[in-house]
């Protein structure tokens, strides 16, 4: 199938989205679209809730702005293609064309987007503002590249720090089978 076009990225902050909790949870043998999320689990969301060593780090409006900012200079930087970003109050979604692989970007726009709320907030260099991996799915065809632009644009509610970059339609044409 070759590289595929682009990659969808989610990333939550820390300790916003527990497993077990009521809205359900992504981890590695739920992370597969259409799959069933984890079920509501009082138990274990609160087994994770009391195993955390910092309170939950949420994104208020400047946060979301300094990230959805650091995320735009990463990729221009990286020379990545940047689709769609949405920055929310405990999670980030970001649709790019990297050649690198999906954990390498993710973790690049993780590290710089801590390095400038650090910089930016003076916040400790400690302190967790994300949690470990998150989803990575390849989108392998410009229908499925357009469905998760229109999904982290116009399907997240409230408008928040976003980057919009639509697709133009008359600059590619879907090969025929």
């Amino acid at each position: 199938m070759g590289e595929p076009l682009a990659y969808f990225l989610t990333f939550t902050t820390y300790g916003t989205w527990l497993h077990g909790r009521p809205e359900g949870s992504v981890d590695r043998q739920h992370n597969l679209p259409g799959e069933p999320l984890l079920p509501a689990n009082a138990k274990m969301e609160r087994a994770r809730r009391m195993a955390m060593r910092q309170e939950p780090y949420f994104l208020d409006e400047a946060r979301r702005a300094v990230v959805l900012r650091t995320i735009c200079e990463v990729a221009a930087h990286r020379r990545w293609r940047l689709w769609a970003a949405h920055v929310r109050t405990n999670h980030v979604h970001v649709v790019v064309t990297a050649r690198e692989e999906p954990e390498k970007v993710m973790a690049d726009f993780k590290a710089w987007a801590s390095r400038r709320l650090r910089e930016d907030f003076v916040e400790a260099a400690d302190r967790d503002r994300w949690t470990q991996h998150g989803s990575t799915i390849y989108l392998n065809s410009w229908a499925a590249l357009e469905s998760k632009v229109t999904y982290v644009i116009d399907e997240q509610g409230e408008m928040m720090a976003h980057y919009d970059n639509r697709i133009d339609e008359t600059k590619h044409n879907e090969p025929e089978a």
